[in-house]
């Protein structure tokens, strides 16, 4: 997906819908990522002021928010927000793809698994968990990746039962038995 950098800001807030996020518990030990957040959509404009309504509040305002810019078709370099301005910035190389760093000049850092906004429930619940595990370990990507990876032995797990219902594997074992039978009976 090709980014490209929006310089215009517009003067008015776009509302959006409350934002969807996990967080580590305050006090647990320290891990690559603070949470996550799934956003809605591909469109920051949209997306960061309902991202920084709950922050702010949380964290601190937030002052600026890097993302990498293959999962967003535009990176506005500034998003009005309630009270402030948000600066975004992009790292093509220096960031993982599957990953929010949010900026606060009072409160720090916070760096957040991003959902892709057409993941399925189930899924992004899976995912908002792991990332708000105390210490975790993984990156986002890699998080990304365990998904993917549970996702497809499900789905053939789901086409092998639905194989084996539709008459596949059973009925192939009841088949020399039936020969048998009829071979009998001749």
């Amino acid at each position: 997906m090709t980014a490209t950098t929006d310089r215009t800001i517009t003067g008015e807030r776009v509302p959006s819908s409350p934002a969807r996020l996990s967080f580590t518990p305050a006090g647990s030990p320290l891990g690559l990522l603070d949470g996550a957040w799934w956003p809605r959509s591909r469109d920051l404009s949209r997306e960061i002021p309902a991202l920084t309504d709950v922050l702010d509040a949380r964290w601190g305002r937030i002052t600026r928010v890097t993302v990498n810019p293959t999962h967003w078709p535009v990176v506005p370099r500034k998003v009005p927000v309630k009270g402030h301005t948000v600066h975004v910035g992009w790292f093509a190389e220096e960031q993982d793809p599957n990953k929010l760093i949010l900026l606060s000049y009072t409160a720090g850092r916070w760096d957040l698994l991003v959902i892709p906004p057409e993941t399925g429930a189930a899924a992004a619940a899976r995912l908002m968990s792991a990332a708000a595990t105390p210490g975790g370990l993984h990156t986002a990507s890699a998080l990304m990746t365990r998904e993917d990876t549970t996702r497809h032995a499900q789905e053939e797990l789901q086409e092998e039962e639905e194989w084996e219902t539709d008459g596949g594997a059973a009925s192939a074992a009841e088949k020399p038995a039936e020969l048998l039978t009829s071979a009998r009976g001749m």
